[in-house]
């Protein structure tokens, strides 16, 4: 029941499928996917602990339903969180960007070196990447799990959650107020190059937009969270 075990089984699943909104029993140990990032985590936790957890309440693991949404309200509710650094040196954490609006969240596991394992997308199915570079909300270690001592925060470098004129990493997404700039309208400009509709050309990051990206997002097999980080971006070419 250790952080360690829950790494190892993920990591047997890399190259596999993802299909967002996919369905995986938590108790078969040899379930070959599709995945998605939540059914993947919930998951590998239950094999190698026997927790159900970021599930949809119910006594049925065969059956429940992952999702971040339920990862960030199970993880408030048991006070499970800690900061994205801790988690980052945590082998079998979670590392977690909540839901909003219309747009999905993302879910992954600590590696606890600054990597994770994740059901990353469509077009690149199950993989190891990295934490930094990304926009995260905070990181949850699952009570019940076996984390080990002597485990010390990684350093990770995280988009500022506004735009700055020195940073060239913001992550592009809806927020209040909204984000306003040039860069907001050549991301509008190649989407509509991409054949997708942001509305009117106006440097505004709003539903429209999102909308947009998240189309965009779906038809390059991206993970539909409707930000512009750095893998949305280089498929847009801004």
């Amino acid at each position: 029941m250790t952080g360690q075990e829950i790494v190892r089984i993920a990591a047997t699943r890399i190259g596999q499928k993802y299909v967002l909104g996919a369905k995986v029993p938590k108790t078969d140990p040899n379930w070959q996917g599709p995945w998605d990032c939540a059914e993947l985590a919930s998951w590998a936790l239950m094999q190698a602990t026997h927790i159900l957890f970021g599930t949809r309440p119910q006594n049925n693991p065969v059956r429940a339903d992952a999702y971040t949404g339920y990862w960030g309200e199970q993880a408030h509710a048991a006070h499970a969180i800690v900061t994205i650094e801790d988690a980052a040196g945590i082998p079998g954490s979670f590392i977690l960007r909540e839901p909003i609006s219309s747009a999905g969240g993302h879910i992954v596991i600590s590696d606890g070196q600054g990597g994770t394992v994740e059901a990353h997308s469509t077009a690149r199915g199950v993989i190891r990447h990295t934490i930094s570079g990304r926009r995260w909300d905070f990181g949850i270690v699952v009570p019940g799990v076996n984390y080990g001592t002597g485990t010390a925060p990684v350093t990770v470098t995280t988009p500022p959650a506004t735009i700055a004129a020195t940073s060239n990493a913001v992550t592009y997404r809806l927020t209040r107020p909204l984000m306003v700039g040039q860069k907001v309208a050549e991301i509008q400009t190649a989407l509509q190059n991409h054949g997708q509709n942001p509305g009117h050309i106006d440097g505004v990051f709003g539903p429209r937009t999102q909308a947009a990206v998240i189309a965009f997002q779906n038809s390059q097999g991206l993970v539909p969270d409707g930000e512009v980080g750095p893998d949305t971006a280089r498929a847009l070419g801004v």
